[in-house]
């Protein structure tokens, strides 16, 4: 999947310290003199879970979430289109979602909010396919977080912060964003669905139920009813149509096709 030393922008590679079994001290209240000052200036990538929960949260489709508060942006060395949160016009560049009390939107905040001051790399191991997991502590010159005494492993901080929800959600797409196939280049018909089903799946729910979607292809062992209203099951048969879509890979496949056709 990902290698956050890779992948995490130049500015902060140098800051990041793996670690797995060790303990680290960290709190963020309003009491920590640097409080909301992390919450600016921020190359924020958002998920599309991310953008479900808080389009539910502010009350708008994704469409509508997404022409507010988010940038397309394609970054060199990625062929696929990234959703960034959009900072505000002001000195500050701060987050649309910040207050001198905290975040406003804090229980549907993005992942990567949750994350810091951890760093989370995952990547498939070769043989069963489980999701093996790797983190690091990320620390930045302004955080005065790290002065407080509460004290945490990495898998109270995950629980802490209810990442494995996320986590869960975001795994398989990510298996799709990472695959060798999609960064070779992907034709500008994929590059659209890839966007509609990752990012504005409010219109990607419209494009499966009001076009023969479901007469013309067969979604594998999941109820495709599910998704009319329910998120998750929305974003599962998203990962599915993007694995189909643009990796050729996966349980969809054209109705009448032979069982196990498109499949991997």
């Amino acid at each position: 999947m990902e290698n956050v030393k890779t992948t995490a922008p130049e500015k902060i590679r140098d800051r990041l310290t793996p670690i797995e079994n060790d303990r680290f001290r960290f709190a963020c209240h309003p009491g920590v003199p640097c409080f909301t000052e992390c919450c600016r200036a921020l190359n924020l990538m958002l998920t599309p879970y991310d953008i479900l929960r808080l389009s539910r949260h502010l009350e708008l489709s994704t469409t509508q979430f997404l022409d507010r508060y988010a940038d397309v942006v394609v970054e060199e060395g990625s062929p696929l289109p990234q959703a960034v949160l959009k900072m505000q016009e002001n000195e500050r560049q701060t987050c649309p979602f910040v207050s001198e009390k905290g975040c406003l939107v804090y229980p549907d905040r993005p992942s990567a909010c949750r994350t810091y001051p951890l760093a989370r790399a995952s990547r498939k191991h070769r043989v069963h396919g489980t999701v093996l997991e790797s983190y690091f502590l990320l620390k930045e010159d302004h955080c005065r977080g790290f002065e407080e005494t509460r004290e945490w492993s990495v898998s109270q901080w995950v629980a802490d912060q209810g990442l494995e929800d996320y986590h869960a959600m975001n795994n398989q797409w990510m298996d799709v964003v990472t695959h060798p196939k999609a960064r070779q280049g992907l034709t500008e018909k994929q590059l659209q669905m890839f966007y509609l089903a990752s990012y504005d799946l409010d219109r990607f729910r419209s494009f499966v139920f009001e076009s023969r979607f479901l007469q013309a292809f067969d979604v594998g062992d999941m109820n495709p009813e599910e998704a009319r209203t329910d998120d998750r099951a929305l974003l599962e048969l998203a990962v599915r149509w993007l694995r189909f879509f643009l990796l050729g890979m996966g349980p969809v496949k054209p109705k009448g096709s032979p069982a196990g056709a498109g499949k991997s």
